[in-house]
Formats: structure tokens, sequence, C-alpha cells
């Protein structure tokens, strides 16, 4: 259980290293999955330890995330 909040840590903060560095593009699919599936690792997470807050940014994380993902293919 552990592994899927530090995947999501992981993969978020990598997402935005790999931005920073122009390594990705902000609105590359690839960036918006990483973030997508990083933020929903730390939903998991959160809610599993009832840490609530975390919990609620990364679900509107997610949620700003898939609004971006589905802009991206239409």
């Amino acid at each position: 259980m552990e592994a899927v909040g530090w995947y999501g840590t992981v993969v978020i903060v990598g997402a935005f290293a790999l931005v920073s560095l122009e390594l990705l593009a902000p609105t590359s699919l690839w960036y918006l999955i990483l973030n997508l599936t990083g933020s929903l690792g730390i939903v998991f997470i959160s809610f599993k330890k009832k840490a609530f807050q975390p919990g609620v940014l990364n679900a509107i994380w997610a949620l700003i995330t898939g609004a971006a993902i589905l802009k991206l293919m239409i």
C-alpha cells in the first residue's frame, strides 16, 4: 500500500522536474498521465490513512488533469 503513495509522490515530482527542465511539454499527454496517476496514488494512500487534506487536494488535481486530458483528446 505504501508503494502506491510513494509512486504518486515520485511521479508528480518527476513530472514537474521534466517540465521544468523542458524535457516534457506541460500540455503533453505523458505529462498529464504522470500527473493523473501520481495524484490518484496520493488520493488512495491519503484516504486509506485518513489524511483528508492531501487526499482532497490530489482529488482536485486529478479532476483538473482529467479535464486537460479530455481537452487534449478533443
